[in-house]
């Protein structure tokens, strides 16, 4: 778990670098950036959970 919320981070950094060249658009961003900090959010908290149960 810990390698995919390393991976939803870097997902946040390549959409705001999509959004910096102007290859989407600031509302596609907007919508898909949400998304994608709900996973993070929701990958934090299983491996935080996971880490407290060790």
């Amino acid at each position: 778990m810990n390698i995919a919320l390393k991976e939803a981070a870097e997902t946040k950094y390549r959409l705001r670098l999509l959004e910096a060249t102007e290859f989407l658009t600031a509302n596609e961003t907007k919508s898909i950036l949400a998304e994608c900090i709900e996973l993070e959010k929701i990958l934090y908290s299983i491996v935080r959970t996971s880490k407290s149960k060790q």
